[in-house]
């Protein structure tokens, strides 16, 4: 068991990378243009780098030579330093001042300045590392220092994330700091191994010291990408609706033309992939115009149409959408054969809801309808 969990910590190194960089990629130009989520942005991504010089395929690489192998280690060390002092820079931007701000990069300069001087005043030494005997390299005045920052700076972190996850009233706004915040605590117990190791050469928990700092490599990315996947997910959902409403809303517009501010592409791919106004105004004018040409066609409803549409539905699913649809198809026929108005227009109060959502899930039910056998089948007498 415990073989499986050092094997699998090791595995996930790769995976978590990616991950990192796949949600700095993602999410850096919507931070860099807002300053609330920019220091979030660079805590992530300068952790992203951090990790990525600690693969073990970069080590390797860097272990061929004694001087690149002490490069990577210090600026690993620093970076994630640099990471630390991000968190710090979005806490006090979501909890304070601007003052506040400066004074956390103030207090990250302090301790990257001093890991500089330590390692410059150490020993001539390669990487940067606790041996299993032995010192830590380049000392432990500057391993203190490291693991000391990255403990305060993850310590605030998780109490404001847990804090004001309470607090929320977005559900998606307290999932990501709850991730943030468990993804943080993750990276300070990583840090509580470390310095359990340099203080009293406990070394029983190293081993699974991998798979905690991965794991939080894992829940900050998936943190920092929750708005993408809402996005993402409002967005298939509207190309779900506009595929759906599209066969109703074009025999629609093509009977009330005057409705659609646009004239019908020639397929619905076409629509949903080149829509003529931006995208998310699409579902919206489907559902507007859709509702209108109705409301417009209720003119031309022969009297008694939805009553001999319950009749035709009696034996199979009778619901409002389904007479609705009926009424439609009928309203279209009469218009396209030249019957006069009717003096008393059809109206159709349960295409009416509560809000858009639910006139929109109405009309996709009407939708579906529509394209029905039971729809295409109905032929009232007149």
């Amino acid at each position: 068991m415990r073989a499986d969990i050092v094997q699998f910590g090791d595995w996930l190194a790769v995976p978590s990378v990616v991950l990192l960089w796949f949600a700095v990629l993602v999410r850096a130009r919507s931070a860099l243009r807002s300053p609330e989520q920019r220091g979030l942005w660079l805590a992530v991504a300068t952790a992203a780098a951090a990790m990525t010089l600690n693969l073990p395929s970069v080590v390797a690489f860097a272990e061929r030579d004694d001087g690149l192998v002490h490069v990577v280690g210090l600026v690993r060390n620093l970076t994630g330093v640099l990471s630390a002092g991000a968190v710090l820079y979005f806490v006090c931007g979501t909890t304070s001042s601007r003052g506040r701000q400066r004074a956390a990069a103030l207090a990250t300069a302090v301790p990257l300045g001093a890991m500089v001087v330590l390692d410059l005043v150490a020993p001539r030494h390669g990487q940067h590392g606790m041996p299993p005997g032995g010192d830590p390299v380049p000392s432990l005045a500057y391993w203190l220092t490291l693991m000391g920052t990255h403990l305060l700076a993850n310590t605030v972190c998780v109490y404001v994330c847990w804090h004001y996850s309470r607090r929320a009233e977005s559900p998606g706004l307290a999932t990501g700091l709850r991730l943030f915040g468990l993804g943080t605590a993750l990276a300070g117990l990583f840090w509580i191994g470390y310095l359990l190791k340099a203080l009293w050469g406990t070394a029983w928990q190293m081993p699974y010291l991998p798979l905690l700092m991965n794991l939080h490599g894992v829940l900050r990315a998936a943190a920092i990408l929750l708005p993408t996947l809402a996005v993402l997910r409002r967005t298939t959902a509207d190309m779900s609706t506009a595929w759906r409403l599209w066969p109703l809303w074009r025999d629609l517009v093509r009977s009330m033309p005057h409705v659609a501010l646009h004239e019908p592409r020639a397929t619905r791919a076409v629509e949903l992939l080149w829509p003529p106004l931006p995208r998310d105004l699409l579902v919206y004018r489907k559902v507007i115009e859709t509702r209108d040409a109705i409301l417009m066609l209720g003119d031309y409803v022969p009297p008694g149409t939805d009553e001999r549409a319950r009749e035709h539905l009696s034996r199979g699913r009778q619901t409002e959408a389904a007479v609705l649809a009926c009424v439609i198809k009928e309203a279209r026929r009469a218009k396209a054969d030249g019957l006069d108005r009717q003096p008393q227009p059809y109206s159709a109060p349960a295409m009416v809801g509560n809000d858009l959502d639910d006139e929109r899930r109405f009309l996709i039910d009407v939708a579906d309808a529509y394209r029905s056998s039971a729809t295409a089948s109905f032929r009232p007498s007149r």
